[in-house]
């Protein structure tokens, strides 16, 4: 059976949906303040990489001619304007919630953000020498003549187009000048502390118009407008023709700045032949025109977030749990042959990850460390016990990804450390992203040479540990080290590919497992047996399995998908996927693990996996899911997917229509305890929860 595209949701305006409903928790009054003005700073953040990626490759497809259609039928074309349209009432809503909701409550919180047409004098004179010492000094007004072309616009940069009238020094008749922010200045800048306690904010934007006629002495400035570009940011690199992929990323990350114009923002009060005059200098239309209220760049607001000294505006902080088997001065590697551990971040601390790896690093008994490192951050400990173990003589093995997205330089520099202190580091297979996430310590011991594994659903990163929901699982299982073993070697030699015993690996057998057990729990339905799907990921676009997704549906299976963004799948269709229902949880913590389960007529099987179910991380990237064996753990994972599925506070369902409406508790239970999965997670395990290990 394939489903029509009628039946389907376009991935685009998917991901659009998803960015309204972060934008919805910065007008929640339920979700402090500063963590609502930094909810709308990442649904602007979200919307500046769809155009840099997805709407850069659908313009990218028109320039070339195609008439690819998308899934549900649209043409490229009709994609810009479907786009166009949705984005255009998003950022309306989003300056809406700055303008009319957040600022007000700010300033009735005690922090103000000064805005042009309401400084005082004081204020005035003190941004007045803030200009001359701070911003003066390193910003550099560019005319515009014959001589002095328009000047090459950085991705994403703050910019100003000045229109002027009189003569320069030389008696040249000037019109327009560009001013370019230097992105060293901070676009925040505090102010002293009034008299009343009241915490002044200002952008640098508000500044430079401020006291832009400095700039021009001699010459009468008749408007200065923000603008912003947005650029194409996708890299390409033939790796089949690249004779060194990390020299050949290395050439292409100085071009990202400066790729194809794909998004033009400008000042709402710029002069239509102003604007006009920017369109024809980016070669950009009026569906990539967004014109705004000032500040242009709303992402630049999160740095008041960390500014502001108001503890009571921002979400209670945390300490995460630490397994009891992980405790201060443990044996990590006799705590893993106790059986396996599974953690499950934030709620449980990312350390233990790092303290095994720094363990192993020191041990004289461990002869071998293999990883794969896809995001870690700039400043990462577990690159630090790397080192450390290469520089203590272990053969230490490191398959980093260069290709991960944003994340190129980083790891292109922590390659570099690696090397220099030993390391082997391999880049992964030609045409594939290794994304998933593996860590091996073989260890001598008296019996021969054990395998200590860690398997996980996010990076290994500390930061975004702390910010994203994700489990990992720590073992010692003589069959999951061996398919371990073996996807290194795949990743590092050119062994053909293995035969898993206990793993499922990307691109070669995932998706088909995956559509053999939807496609077995059609059939226990069909013969009248208790049947079940219960799927949690990022995205879900891939054809084949939504079709596998439908049949299941409808011979009787009930499937739970809570899929945080895109979701192609349209549920509740008469005679279609029925008995599909999709939700969605957006919260304090970005949910980001992948969870897969069968109820396989009670012979349940749970997996957790570095994948979602999309073309490229079925085909073209290398991922692995792993099975929780353990039934207490497994018990586990359904109890807190379960919760996600009672969840009448972050919850929101998606209907046939395509659209999603937020989930609410029952009007007639008005005393009834509200469900929020990611609050009962943090109070279950910060207060001990009996099944931490």
């Amino acid at each position: 059976m394939n489903i029509t595209p009628k039946f389907l949701i376009n991935r685009e305006l998917s991901a659009l949906e998803f960015n309204q409903r972060v934008l919805a928790q910065a007008l929640d009054p339920a979700v402090p303040l500063l963590e609502r003005l930094r909810f709308l700073c990442i649904s602007s953040s979200n919307l500046d990489e769809f155009f840099e990626i997805r709407v850069a490759g659908i313009k990218q497809l028109i320039d070339s001619g195609s008439v690819q259609w998308s899934s549900d039928g649209l043409t490229p074309l009709e994609q810009l304007e479907a786009i166009h349209a949705r984005a255009t009432r998003l950022v309306a809503e989003q300056y809406a919630c700055l303008n009319d909701v957040l600022f007000p409550a700010l300033l009735a919180a005690g922090i103000k953000l000064l805005r042009r047409g309401s400084i005082g004098d004081e204020d005035r004179r003190w941004l007045e020498r803030y200009f001359v010492s701070e911003i003066e000094p390193v910003v550099t007004p560019l005319a515009l003549d014959p001589a002095r072309p328009f000047p090459r616009i950085q991705n994403k940069s703050l910019n100003f187009i000045v229109q002027l009238h009189g003569e320069d020094a030389f008696g040249r008749e000037a019109t327009l000048a560009i001013i370019q922010a230097p992105r060293s200045l901070p676009r925040v800048v505090p102010l002293p502390t009034d008299e009343n306690g009241m915490q002044g904010f200002v952008l640098l934007s508000t500044i430079v118009e401020e006291f832009v006629p400095r700039l021009f002495e001699g010459m009468q400035v008749l408007g200065c407008h923000q603008f912003r570009l947005t650029r194409n940011s996708d890299l390409f690199v033939d790796e089949e023709e690249a004779d060194d992929l990390r020299d050949a990323l290395e050439g292409e990350l100085a071009h990202r700045r400066y790729g194809a114009a794909v998004r033009l923002e400008t000042a709402v009060d710029c002069p239509s032949e102003i604007v006009d005059f920017l369109l024809r200098q980016f070669g950009v239309g009026a569906h990539d025109l967004y014109r705004v209220p000032t500040p242009v760049n709303l992402h630049r607001l999160s740095a008041l977030v960390d500014l502001a000294n108001s503890s009571s505006l921002k979400y209670p902080p945390f300490v995460p749990a630490i397994p009891r088997r992980f405790a201060a001065g443990s044996d990590f590697f006799e705590a893993i042959r106790q059986g396996d551990v599974l953690l499950h971040h934030p709620f449980q601390a990312f350390t233990p990850v790092v303290d095994f790896l720094r363990q192993a690093a020191a041990d004289p008994h461990v002869l071998a460390i293999k990883q794969t490192l896809y995001r870690t951050g700039t400043d990462s400990a577990i690159v630090d016990a790397l080192v450390a173990a290469a520089q203590a003589g272990k053969d230490v093995t490191v398959v980093v990804e260069l290709r991960a997205r944003f994340d190129e330089e980083a790891n292109i520099e922590l390659s570099d450390r690696l090397q220099e202190a030993g390391a082997h580091v391999m880049y992964g297979v030609v045409g594939f992203k290794t994304h998933a996430k593996m860590l091996m310590v073989a260890r001598r011991e008296p019996d021969g040479i054990r395998r200590y594994c860690h398997l996980g659903t996010g990076n290994y990163h500390s930061r975004t540990a702390r910010a994203y929901t994700d489990y990992g699982l720590f073992t010692c299982a003589a069959d999951i080290g061996q398919d371990v073993h073996e996807i290194f070697l795949q990743l590092t030699s050119l062994t053909r590919t293995p035969k898993l015993s206990t793993l499922l690996q990307s691109p070669f057998e995932l998706q088909r497992a995956m559509i053999q057990r939807l496609d077995r729990e059609a059939a226990h339905a069909s013969a009248g047996r208790p049947a079940r799907v219960i799927l949690k990921m990022n995205s879900l676009v891939e054809r084949e399995s939504i079709d596998a997704l439908c049949r299941a549906s409808q011979a009787g299976v009930q499937v739970d998908l809570i899929v945080r963004g895109v979701c192609a799948l349209r549920p509740g269709v008469p005679g279609i996927s029925d008995n599909v229902r999709v939700r969605s949880i957006v919260g304090r913590f970005l949910e980001h693990s992948r969870v897969f389960h069968f109820h396989n007529d009670g012979d349940s099987e749970t997996f957790c996996s570095s994948a979602d179910w999309m073309e490229r991380n079925f085909f073209r990237r290398v991922e692995v899911a792993f099975p929780i064996r353990e039934p207490r753990q497994r018990a586990r994972i359904l109890a807190e997917l379960d919760t996600y599925l009672r969840d009448d506070t972050q919850a929101w369902a998606l209907d046939a229509d395509g659209g999603y409406q937020r989930v609410t508790a029952p009007s007639t239970a008005a005393d009834a305890v509200r469900v929020c999965a990611q609050r009962q997670s943090l109070e279950a395990y910060t207060a001990g929860n009996p099944l931490d290990e």
